[in-house]
C-alpha cells in the first residue's frame, strides 16, 4: 500500500507500500496529458524537530495533489495522515509543479467518502500562483472506459494510461474504482509518491483519486524484487470522485496563465 514518500537523511525511501494492479492493454486515453499538467503537483511536508524525534531518520513525507481552486487542493487521506496535517493548525508544505515551487501553510478542510480510504481536501492559507482547478465528473465509470493519471513519484512527473475495470465489491475495496494504469510495459510507473494523484476520463475530467497500487514483493537471499500483477486484471485502487459531492466545481477555475512544460 503506497503511503506517500518518506524523506530520510540518507536519501529518499518510502515507509508505505503502493499497490499496483493490471488489465489488458488499451490505447492511451484520448485526452492529451499535456493539457492536464497545470494543476497536478508534488506535495512535501518536512517535519519539525519534535516530529523527527518520533520517526528517527525520517525528514518528511511526499505525495501527489491537485487543485480544485487556487486555495483548495485534493489528495488522499493516508498522505495527510503521514504528513501529520490537522484541521486546526496551519502547517507549511512545499508545492512543486516541476517549474514553480512554493511553500504554503495548509490545513485539512474536509475528509470525504464512505470507503476505507477517504479523499482529503486541503485549504491553502494563500493562493498558489498560476493554479488551475480541474473539472470533476460525478457520473459513474463504464467498464473498459479509457483513463489517464498524472503523478509525481520521486518528484518526477509521470503519465500512466489504461482503463477502468470495475468497482470493488464484498469486503475487499468495496466501492473503490479498480483500474489498470501503465506506461508502455511499465506497470510500476506510479511509484512511491503517487498517492493522491488524479485520474481523468477521456474528456479530461477527474473521476478518481489514486489510493493504492497492487504489487508483489519477492525476496531471495539479499535481493528484493517488486513484481506487478499480470496483464488482464485490475491494478490500481482509487477513490471515486463522487465522494466530493458539492465540494468540487463542475467547471474548472483558475488564476493566471497555465504553467508550461
Amino acid at each position: 500500500m503506497h503511503r506517500g514518500r518518506g524523506l530520510v537523511r540518507r536519501g529518499l525511501y518510502s515507509t508505505f507500500l503502493l499497490l499496483l494492479a493490471a488489465s489488458t492493454r488499451v490505447e492511451a486515453a484520448c485526452v492529451d496529458p499535456a493539457t492536464l499538467t497545470h494543476s497536478t503537483v508534488s506535495i512535501t511536508r518536512y517535519f519539525d524537530d519534535n516530529e523527527k524525534g518520533i520517526r528517527p531518520g525520517v525528514l518528511g513525507m511526499s505525495g501527489t495533489g491537485w487543485f480544485l481552486s487556487p486555495t483548495r487542493m485534493v489528495t488522499i487521506e493516508h498522505v495527510v495522515t503521514a504528513m501529520n496535517l490537522s484541521e486546526e493548525s496551519w502547517k507549511p508544505i512545499e508545492i512543486w509543479t516541476g517549474e514553480n515551487k512554493q511553500s504554503i501553510p495548509v490545513r485539512i478542510q474536509r475528509l470525504l467518502g464512505s470507503h476505507a480510504e477517504k479523499i482529503a481536501v486541503l485549504e491553502l492559507q494563500a493562493p498558489f500562483s498560476e493554479a488551475h482547478g480541474f473539472q470533476v465528473r460525478p457520473e459513474p465509470l463504464v467498464p473498459e472506459e479509457p483513463v489517464v493519471s498524472l503523478a509525481y513519484p520521486d518528484d518526477r512527473l509521470r503519465v500512466a494510461s489504461g482503463r477502468f475495470v470495475r468497482y470493488g465489491d464484498g469486503n475487499s475495496f468495496a466501492g473503490m474504482a479498480l483500474l489498470e494504469l501503465y506506461d508502455g510495459d511499465n506497470r510500476l510507473v506510479l511509484d512511491y509518491g503517487s498517492s493522491g494523484a488524479p485520474v481523468f476520463d477521456c474528456a479530461g475530467r477527474v473521476i478518481a483519486v489514486v489510493s493504492k497500487l497492487f504489487q508483489t514483493t519477492i525476496r531471495f537471499m539479499s535481493q528484493t524484487t517488486r513484481v506487478p500483477t499480470a496483464w488482464g486484471s485490475p491494478n490500481v485502487v482509487s477513490e471515486p470522485i463522487d465522494a466530493l459531492g458539492d465540494v468540487a466545481p463542475r467547471r474548472a477555475t483558475h488564476v493566471g496563465p497555465p504553467v508550461s512544460r
